[in-house]
């Protein structure tokens, strides 16, 4: 859906758009919001700060066009501003196109015309947001990129949007190859490496399985996230795979008597994703915070090796679809009181 806020100090106006975009409004293509002034606008702004695009007129009472502009352009480069004037206030058109307005149309409006030049507006906006999620979802350029790379993407557009975050609903799960500081400690580095890849690469096949996404490596961890629909259930499915095909692995060797095994922890909620980093650097990292992703965290640690280890609340979403055992009540770093903890089953 399309969020459309209309600037202009015509109260008849509101009605006009309203009858013109009927169609598009009741199958849900435009939401479509009015203030009669810029002050307004930016009021109306902060309750929905998820609006698209502004057609502002210039002249109006408290706050002008030109001024709304201004303000928006530097809160929000991405929210584009078509100027809707007379051809006789040329000059403040041209003001508003220095300004960054996306483009601009005369009065008396030609709705057909306007409906080419929203389109046109609106498509633009959803290339944008494409290429910033792209960017993000890929950490494609890992934030180390020539500022005319910037500018050829978007510049500031990019750059602004790649700090913004949002809250998600998901599962987080946390899975620690245990023990691997033996092999460490008596192998060469080079076949250290390759050995954890290979752990790895096993572990991520199970991931991509179930449509989850590998948000970090630390150390010999792997911090995966879930989202969409049964994140949850997919998140259990893909750790048992995980710590079934580790513990049919055989020893690594005799000299060390490795034998590969997990410690998971899996907590699902509400968390925040976004980029987290330096801006001035230029090097952000893709990933998610909050307590829901301490939580599973802190669940692993606790985990023995082969143990799988959910919070109360997790397994009463899903008490059917896997075998539960209750631990009980357990201490977590910076959690005031204790928690009720489940380990899965097979």
């Amino acid at each position: 859906m399309a969020k459309i806020l209309v600037v202009d100090d015509e109260e008849d106006l509101e009605m006009l758009f309203r009858q013109k975009y009927r169609q598009k409004i009741r199958s849900g293509e435009y939401e479509m919001f009015f203030a009669l002034n810029g002050q307004l606008a930016l009021d109306l702004l902060i309750e929905h700060p998820d609006v698209d695009m502004i057609l502002s007129d210039i002249n109006m009472p408290v706050m002008d066009g030109l001024t709304l502009l201004a303000n928006t352009k530097e809160q929000n480069p991405l929210l584009k501003t078509v100027i809707i004037s007379a051809y006789g206030d040329m000059e403040n058109i041209r003001k508003a196109m220095n300004l960054g307005a996306f483009d601009f149309v005369t009065k008396p409006v030609d709705f057909q015309d306007l409906e080419i030049t929203v389109e046109k507006t609106l498509s633009y906006i959803s290339q944008i947001k494409s290429n910033i999620k792209a960017i993000r979802e890929n950490n494609i350029l890992k934030m180390y990129v020539d500022e005319t790379v910037l500018n050829f993407m978007g510049g500031k557009e990019i750059e602004s949007a790649l700090m913004e975050n949002e809250i998600i609903e998901g599962t987080v799960a946390f899975i620690d190859l245990c023990g691997f500081t033996r092999i460490s400690e008596n192998e060469e580095p080079n076949t250290v490496v390759g050995l954890l890849n290979e752990y790895f690469d096993l572990m991520v096949r199970e991931i991509i399985e179930e449509k989850g996404s590998v948000d970090k490596f630390i150390g010999d961890a792997v911090m995966a996230v879930f989202q969409g629909p049964d994140h949850l259930q997919r998140a259990l499915k893909c750790c048992i795979a995980i710590r079934d095909k580790m513990e049919a692995i055989p020893e690594y060797s005799e000299a060390t008597h490795f034998k590969p095994q997990v410690s998971i922890g899996i907590n699902s909620g509400e968390m925040v994703s976004g980029n987290i980093g330096s801006k001035s650097l230029k090097r952000l990292d893709y990933t998610v915070i909050g307590d829901t992703v301490n939580v599973a965290a802190r669940l692993q640690a606790k985990a023995n090796p082969g143990q799988i280890l959910i919070m109360e609340h997790c397994q009463a979403q899903i008490p059917d679809k896997f075998t539960f055992n209750r631990i009980g009540e357990m201490a977590l770093k910076n959690k005031a009181k204790p928690v009720t903890v489940y380990e899965v089953g097979n």
